[in-house]
């Protein structure tokens, strides 16, 4: 039955979407490189959100923990925490089986406990290992299971269970360290039951892995993520100064903007003559992407320090902070005299330290150039808050944003916005402009809103750049809001 002419002959509506906008980076989140077994480099990275998390993967023994427990301790707790593998030595090829849910393993433990005797084959190193007499009878949970396949493999391999599924590694290392699906040749299949099959639909197997270099996984991790700020190690065996150094030189010139922390427990950091302990290198070669403290009890001290420092929120009001004053829970104060705190305020070492009052603070919160960490935290959040939002201008406009006066304008208003952002929360202040001015900023002018952000006419701007179609170079003036460390007082007496 016809239904009458379609109303779009008339009036035609269409829905225009406009793109979502690229959301700013995180500068709250510490990137923990650990070279435990525990974190395949296929998988690579795992985040957390709890030191609970944190224990259950790596147990309390492990550097990854010890690292994390210092950073979790802090007041407010961090919220986030990412923990990466950094292939320190080379690695084994290992298979995961499918995880279990609570039925399943009750369900597939009761299968296991009730069969007389089983057989197996797990291709190890390119040749099959073929166990049989399986008994899993005495087995009272999954770990038992394991227990069993372990004591089968021998020296071929280790067999585990982390509470949800089953994991075979090889004991071999390097590329040529594999470990195959599992087969059962006959009967009851236990490679099924374990999750380990290829019909099992758990995770591919993980071939083994050469080593690398400490700089080769600061690389690794800058390529294959920009969710994260601060990076730290926390390997099994201890990296050398010479490497730790190598290291500082990479973040100094990696991109995007990350930081290192490192935790120096060398007691020549105190000794004012010595130039060649780390902290006296990264201080002398001007790095501004590096953090050092100092601790005789803790080697991961700065994980502390940073569980504070990166807890800003920059959208929020009043939230920037300076880490001086600031406490470091988990971790021992250090008492020591005028001049080796002097030693260390000279070579850029951050100290938590105890003071004749009986208080205990941070200081002095410095990068090892001597800048304040908080003017680095902050204007690298500035620098990508401005480029991202002009970025999300000309991204997200359903028209384009043309070579015009008012083009223009709409960019200098979206500076303008995201510099009243850091007015709100405390990065920028006004004051008076001491540096050289340009356009009608001179030298010694007060910047009433703590910023100054100017452009030439777009009639000034010379043809290739117009025919390239680039906007005219927008400038701002900005002015830090610093923060009190000291303070002097006269007491003027009258008798």
């Amino acid at each position: 039955m016809a239904q009458g002419l379609s109303v779009s002959d008339v009036v035609n509506v269409g829905i225009l979407l406009s793109p979502t906008a690229v959301p700013n980076r995180n500068f709250g989140v510490l990137l923990i490189l650990g070279s435990s077994p525990v974190i395949d480099t296929t998988e690579r990275i795992r985040t957390y959100t709890t030191l609970t998390g944190v224990g259950q993967d790596f147990g309390t023994v492990a550097p990854e923990y010890q690292a994390a427990a210092a950073f979790f301790a802090q007041s407010p707790m961090p919220y986030q925490l990412r923990i990466g593998r950094f292939a320190q030595t080379p690695t084994s090829g290992v298979l995961r089986g499918a995880p279990f849910n609570a039925y399943q393993v009750a369900t597939n433990l009761a299968a296991f406990q009730a069969l007389p005797a089983a057989s197996l084959t797990i291709p190890i190193d390119g040749a099959p290992k073929v166990l049989t007499g399986l008994a899993f009878g005495a087995a009272a949970n999954m770990n038992g299971v394991a227990g069993v396949i372990n004591t089968a493999l021998g020296a071929s391999g280790g067999c585990t269970w982390d509470g949800f599924r089953f994991a075979v590694t090889s004991k071999t290392a390097g590329t040529s360290s594999t470990v195959g699906y599992a087969v059962t040749p006959s009967g009851t299949d236990v490679a099924l039951l374990m999750g380990l099959s290829a019909a099992s639909n758990g995770p591919a197997p993980i071939t083994g892995a050469a080593s690398e270099t400490a700089v080769q996984a600061v690389q690794v991790f800058s390529g294959l993520t920009g969710d994260f700020y601060a990076i730290t190690f926390a390997p099994l065996s201890p990296l050398s100064d010479t490497v730790m150094l190598q290291v500082a030189a990479t973040v100094e010139g990696i991109s995007p903007v990350r930081v290192l922390g490192i935790t120096t427990q060398n007691p020549a950091t105190l000794d004012g003559t010595s130039q060649t302990d780390l902290a006296a290198i990264v201080s002398a070669s001007g790095y501004s992407r590096t953090v050092v403290q100092y601790s005789t009890t803790n080697p991961y001290a700065i994980c502390s320090f940073f569980g504070r420092a990166l807890g800003v929120n920059f959208e929020g009001s009043h939230t920037v902070l300076t880490m001086k004053f600031k406490q470091e829970p988990g971790v021992i104060p250090e008492l020591l005299s005028e001049t080796q705190a002097g030693v260390l305020d000279s070579k850029h070492v951050n100290v938590f330290v105890s003071f004749q009052n009986g208080a205990s603070i941070v200081q002095q919160g410095t990068v090892a150039n001597g800048r304040f960490w908080d003017e680095v935290h902050g204007l690298d959040y500035l620098s990508y808050a401005v480029q991202n939002d002009l970025f999300n201008i000309l991204y997200s406009s359903s028209t384009k944003i043309p070579q015009t006066e008012d083009g223009v304008h709409t960019l200098l208003t979206s500076v303008e916005a995201t510099l009243s952002r850091s007015v709100e929360n405390g990065l920028l202040a006004p004051g008076i402009w001491n540096q050289e001015g340009f356009c009608q900023i001179k030298r010694g002018d007060l910047l009433p809103r703590g910023f100054y952000v100017w452009a030439p006419l777009v009639a000034t701007q010379n043809q290739a750049d117009r025919e390239a179609r680039k906007a005219p170079l927008l400038q701002a003036a900005i002015k830090m809001a610093g923060a009190i460390h000291s303070v002097s007082v006269i007491l003027a007496v009258s008798r």
